[in-house]
């Protein structure tokens, strides 16, 4: 069965697990945690199975899960409406929030992810150098690697058949930081059925030869290039702790990154820059900082990342929402215009309403 056919199933699947639970009531189930204090009950399936209790309030909450898909165990943050409890017949839309390297969604706090009524928040692992793709190379020592399909398969239906969402196109949205940003737009470019808007804070939308040293920091991270680096210095830091390992070979991820004889065509193929018209339709935007000058802070990078992206978009004559706050000075009072959550929590106070304002058009 090819992918496409598996994804087609899985859409139809989602679907009629939505008129499913519309007709029969079924998705009421979770109000439980409503009254109780604790979160609402969430049945497995999809390829997902829970290994712990969640844990959190029923509002804001986490799950933890294994697959086949990937290796290990991951969380899932989930953010509701303070208000879901209370109509138990209304639906809600739903943004999909990828965290950057190599962060994990638990640690994902900030404020205005908890602001909205308006919809639901969905926080899933993205690894610490999962990059949102399913890996070339799935017999490295880090295991299965198959981060798209976790999401886009298995978390997507998944709380779709659990919570009380509207399992369209029209009410999905798909965020990212970092390199949760690179998966955002990744992610809406491979599937556009599944999503209306798309949003980078900071991310790394520029992997071609134009961003050659973007290219080299996801080769890093593969690499364990930290922690090879940690070992070298008199630091204080410790190799053996690096988030990176078990380091891999740099063709884990796209095949050879190396732009030489074509080799690197694979990571050509997944460079958000090159494929900006396969967002036709969708809702773009993009936010980015100058690292306030600093040239050893990623944003001094992705700002020119960005650039090259609305040049693509300027070129196709497509519409989009573009920060460029420069240091940060008039974005927010906690952004000093660096690869840092003080900025992305303005990006967000920003990004939120209007996600509320398409969703509710």
């Amino acid at each position: 069965m090819t992918m496409a056919v598996s994804r087609w199933r899985s859409a139809a699947m989602v679907a009629l697990v939505a008129v499913l639970l519309a007709v029969t009531g079924t998705a009421g189930a979770a109000e439980a945690g409503g009254g109780t204090g604790a979160p609402p009950p969430m049945a497995d399936g999809f390829g997902l199975t829970q290994v712990a209790p969640a844990v959190g309030g029923p509002t804001d909450f986490y799950l933890t899960v294994t697959t086949p898909e990937v290796a290990g165990r991951h969380h899932i943050k989930i953010i509701l409406p303070s208000g879901y409890y209370r109509d138990p017949a209304k639906r809600y839309p739903v943004l999909y929030f990828l965290h950057g390297s190599p962060d994990e969604p638990v640690r994902q706090t900030y404020p205005a992810l908890s602001s909205s009524n308006a919809m639901i928040t969905v926080i899933p692992d993205g690894g610490a150098r999962g990059w949102y793709a399913n890996w070339l190379d799935q017999n490295t020592p880090a295991g299965a690697q198959n981060w798209e399909n976790f999401h886009l398969d298995q978390v997507i239906p998944f709380i779709d058949a659990n919570l009380r969402t509207v399992a369209t196109k029209k009410a999905r949205a798909v965020a990212g930081v970092s390199m949760g940003g690179f998966g955002a737009f990744h992610y809406a470019q491979d599937h556009p059925e599944l999503f209306s808007q798309t949003a980078s804070l900071s991310g790394d939308i520029d992997l071609s030869v134009d961003s050659m040293d973007l290219r080299l920091a996801a080769v890093a991270s593969l690499v364990d290039g930290p922690g090879v680096l940690c070992g070298l210095s008199s630091g204080s830091c410790d190799p053996a702790n690096s988030p990176y390992k078990p380091a891999v070979d740099s063709d884990a991820l796209f095949g050879s990154p190396y732009p030489v004889f074509n080799a690197d065509w694979r990571w050509n193929n997944a460079d958000p820059s090159r494929h900006m018209d396969r967002l036709a339709g969708i809702g773009v935007s993009i936010y980015v900082g100058n690292g306030n000058g600093v040239v050893t802070d990623g944003e001094f990078w992705l700002e020119g990342a960005a650039k090259h992206v609305k040049e693509h978009m300027d070129a196709l004559g497509m519409p989009y929402h573009y920060v460029d706050y420069g240091d940060g000075s008039t974005w927010g009072t906690q952004c000093n215009g660096r690869h840092n959550g003080g900025c992305w929590e303005q990006d967000l106070r920003d990004l939120i309403p209007r996600l509320e304002t398409a969703f509710g058009s």
